[in-house]
């Protein structure tokens, strides 16, 4: 009886030792990252981005409609950089003044009526003096009119995104139909900065001299702080005093926009303070690389057997200081791919996850068109697809747990439709079968760089 005793009670803690072990250890979840909280500021509405990620740092009313003022002017160099880009106006050329431009009130830049100006100059006149007669002319020489030239406007606008804002004049006088968010005046700052650096950089000119009349640049911030460099100011007594400005410091660069305040000391008070704000409570990584592969997957029926995929352009991430180790990625691909495949076609998806909150989603591209295999190559892996699916069904049948996940073939009941799948055509009554969901094939910590 002693030894039955013992002999059970050697089993029982044999299988107490094993179901410990069975017991998957699990480690604690992260804490909540509470985001840091911005100063209080003294204007009606305010934004503060990220110009590598996008991500609001900050924000107070950035979606209500508001008035612009000269801050108009960001959208009327926007199009006019476009035509130059485009090849179809130079800097060199010249503009003619018209009696409407040159009748314009409020800051000018002092143009001569009939003179003739070059487009660099109108910028300049229009970015660093904000003249108003600049804006118009530059208007009436890229579109004939300010009318035609507000559609021109109106279209940029839709193409950024910009789904809170109507213009109806270059340079920011005010009208009922005429308004922005202090939202959409980041993201069409933040385009300028990307789409066309080579002009960016007059908006950081102290100051510029047109008919002999100096006249200095009226962002006050390109003298208090170093780490500005470009914005644009506004001011109506309707809409206030408004300020736009991008800052860089250690590899960061920021947005602010303040719209509204009652006094001009106070928009550069509230920039500051979001600036500051902004740089002392978040810090930026860069992820990954643009147009570098970030994996190979099998592709079907192509001239070739792998495709890499990656992003059009570096990803960043913005996250709390002291943050980093709660950083993850992982990269999700579609589980089925088959040629033709077109570059930049998008065949799954980036994400970056900070504590268990998506942070950013970004999609993963193909880095390089690959077309149809021959023949040869399609009826081959016809075939192996064919055999995948078959393995998958019989294990399925015998254990239970077929993997879902194998694509199978095209359907193929007729020797017609057989030869259809070998060649890669499909039947007019046919169905791919593949389903558009998507699998992790790479899930961990970043590497910070």
């Amino acid at each position: 009886m002693t030894d039955c005793a013992f002999f059970r009670g050697f089993l029982v803690g044999v299988m107490v030792l094993l179901l410990c072990s069975a017991t998957p250890a699990t480690s604690p979840a992260p804490k909540p990252v509470k985001p840091p909280q911005p100063p209080p500021v003294k204007v009606r509405n305010y934004i503060l981005l990220d110009y590598h990620g996008g991500a609001v740092l900050a924000e107070s009313q950035s979606e209500e409609r508001a008035e612009p003022a000269s801050l108009t002017k960001l959208m009327t160099a926007y199009v006019v950089f476009q035509e130059l880009g485009a090849g179809r106006i130079q800097v060199t050329d010249q503009a003619v003044v018209s009696e409407t431009a040159w009748r314009m009130t409020g800051s000018r830049t002092f143009l001569q009526l009939g003179a003739q100006v070059t487009i660099e100059d109108l910028l300049k006149g229009m970015i660093i003096q904000s003249g108003n007669d600049a804006s118009v002319a530059l208007a009436e020489h890229v579109a004939g009119s300010e009318e035609a030239f507000a559609e021109l406007m109106n279209r940029a606008a839709q193409k950024l995104g910009m789904s809170g804002s109507h213009f109806v004049n270059s340079s920011g006088l005010p009208d009922p139909n005429h308004y922005t968010t202090a939202k959409d005046v980041a993201l069409l700052m933040r385009a300028i900065i990307h789409d066309f650096p080579q002009y960016y950089t007059w908006y950081s000119q102290r100051e510029f001299t047109y008919n002999g009349i100096t006249q200095p640049n009226r962002n006050r911030l390109l003298d208090k702080d170093p780490s500005v460099d470009g914005g644009k100011t506004g001011h109506t007594d309707s809409a206030g005093y408004c300020l736009v400005t991008s800052a860089q410091r250690e590899g960061m660069r920021l947005i602010s926009v303040v719209l509204g305040a009652e006094r001009e000391p106070i928009r550069v008070q509230a920039t500051q303070a979001l600036l500051n704000f902004g740089f002392r409570a978040f810090e930026t990584h860069k992820l990954y690389e643009g147009n570098t592969a970030l994996t190979e997957v099998r592709i079907w029926k192509g001239a070739q057997t792998q495709l890499p995929l990656g992003l059009n352009e570096p990803l960043y991430a913005m996250i709390p200081r002291g943050q980093r180790d709660n950083l993850q990625t992982a990269i999700q691909v579609q589980p089925y791919i088959e040629a033709p495949v077109a570059k930049g076609a998008s065949y799954g998806t980036v994400k970056v996850v900070l504590a268990e909150k998506l942070l950013l989603e970004q999609p993963l591209v193909a880095l390089q068109e690959i077309p149809r295999g021959g023949l040869w190559r399609r009826m081959m892996d016809w075939l192996s697809l064919s055999f995948r699916a078959l393995w998958n069904k019989l294990m399925g049948a015998l254990f239970g747990d077929s993997d879902e996940t194998e694509p199978a073939p095209e359907p193929s009941a007729s020797s017609q439709e057989f030869l259809l799948a070998i060649i890669g055509r499909k039947p007019a009554s046919s169905h791919s079968g593949v389903t558009a969901w998507t699998r992790s094939v790479s899930a961990g910590r970043v590497s910070i760089t």
